[in-house]
């Protein structure tokens, strides 16, 4: 019996892919924030940034397997590839509808969405086109934090974050058999996040440098400082959940490079940290 539990939780293996670690800079080599959680067959992904389905794609993911995704706020650069995600894949043999889970304005935002791309849903669904119906259907969950979804898989508990003048953003915790992974969202330094990652073998984290945004006007100063988290105080928050691994992403470097961001992070926390990869495979 413990034989079989061990090879159980083995066959799991949990992971993450980074598909987008950018922000809404139009960097080229960085997609907009999509992180994927993957455990046996089952893919959860964190946002939609713009070139998510895309990224799936290049990381080998079936577009079967993109069905449950959850939004940690409704900023634009999270949020652009939600369409993308609802249109293409059912064009690529999706049959299974999606569902979507995040802070109260999801639904309303999914509404629009349908609304706009009325007629692609008309020509696809009632035209020529071979197509399963249900591939195309999207149920929104605006949801509040705590246990927000369960299946034989994972357990995902949202909680909330400070991030500047949003009323609702979220963080989300993962829970597999064999592994507790933790994504920030955007946030500046949270005990609330703090408290959640508790136990996180993997905690996946937006960060700016410091000294990269002390050369930023005071205007920038004032909002990178009320809307995310410094470098140094990324390692801070490292340093109290003691992740297996640290994960950077949502990178705003300010023209600083990846080493002087990470050794930043490493005034307060010694432990593995990764300065993230769109396609980075983290296990």
């Amino acid at each position: 019996m413990i034989f079989v539990c061990a090879a159980s939780v083995f066959a799991q293996d949990t992971r993450v892919i980074l598909l987008g670690t950018g922000t809404p800079n139009p960097d080229p080599e960085r997609m907009g924030p999509s992180v994927a959680v993957i455990s046996g067959a089952r893919v959860y992904l964190v946002d939609c940034g713009p070139g998510v389905v895309r990224r799936a794609a290049q990381a080998g993911l079936k577009m079967q397997q993109l069905t449950r995704l959850f939004v940690t706020h409704l900023h634009s650069d999270h949020t652009a590839g939600y369409p993308d995600l609802i249109l293409t894949p059912p064009n690529a043999d999706r049959e299974e509808g999606l569902e979507a889970y995040g802070p109260p304005g999801l639904r309303a935002m999914t509404r629009h969405i349908l609304k706009a791309w009325q007629e692609d849903f008309t020509i696809r669904l009632h035209g020529t086109q071979p197509h399963k119906a249900s591939g195309f259907a999207v149920t929104a969950h605006d949801v509040r934090p705590g246990e927000i979804y369960r299946d034989d898989m994972v357990r995902v508990l949202a909680f909330a974050v400070p991030h500047g003048g949003w009323k609702h953003a979220y963080g989300y915790r993962f829970e597999a058999k064999d592994k507790v992974i933790v994504i920030s969202g955007d946030t500046t330094y949270s005990q609330a996040l703090i408290a959640a990652a508790k136990g996180a073998d993997i905690l996946v984290h937006e960060v700016y440098s410091e000294k990269g945004w002390e050369g930023r006007t005071p205007e920038w100063r004032k909002y990178h400082a009320a809307y995310h988290t410094s470098a140094p105080d990324v390692g801070r928050v490292a340093a109290q959940v003691h992740p297996r691994k640290l994960v950077l992403y949502h990178l705003l470097p300010m023209g600083q490079s990846p080493e002087e961001v990470l050794d930043e992070v490493r005034r307060n926390w010694d432990g593995e940290v990764v300065y993230g990869k769109d396609l980075d495979v983290i296990r």
